[in-house]
């Protein structure tokens, strides 16, 4: 599981307009690809954090080693946003995060929630993802997996 970020939400700092920031922000994820990177300035302030399973970086430099990675692994990324909820100047996103390995002809999906805490200005100030890795990823690899699961059964009641 992931810290959540150190700042307390504070709903002063809100956008004005919360709704169309969350949407302006949808927009923009779901348009990131790996020639856009340059852009993340568009959507995150400078100083922005992404946490997720897998990575806990600040700062855009540090974000766009992180997406990088993620776009040289990985091929037809799509994000589907399910659902939204807003609350002062946080927003939860359900998603599912549909994907190909690079090496494989096989669609793959996983389902999270991402946690974005909002600028005065619109941009998100931070992006915290959760999700399990364990049952979204690790189980589905040919030699973890199988242990994992026979794992989970033994802890099942």
């Amino acid at each position: 599981m992931t810290a959540p970020p150190d700042a307390s939400p504070d709903a002063a700092t809100a956008p004005a307009d919360m709704a169309a920031a969350v949407d302006r922000y949808v927009v923009f994820m779901q348009g990131l690809g790996p020639d856009a990177l340059d852009r993340l300035d568009e959507g995150l302030t400078e100083d922005a954090r992404f946490c997720d399973p897998f990575n806990d970086v600040t700062g855009l430099p540090a974000m766009r080693r992180v997406f990088a990675h993620t776009y040289r692994m990985l091929r037809d990324v799509e994000i589907e946003v399910t659902d939204r909820a807003i609350v002062d100047d946080r927003c939860y996103l359900r998603w599912v995060f549909h994907y190909r390995m690079a090496r494989s002809p096989k669609r793959w999906s996983v389902v999270g929630i991402s946690e974005l805490h909002f600028a005065p200005d619109g941009r998100v100030s931070a992006h915290i993802d959760y999700w399990d890795a364990a049952g979204q990823i690790y189980e589905k690899l040919p030699v973890l997996g199988p242990i994992l699961r026979r794992i989970r059964r033994r802890l099942q009641p």
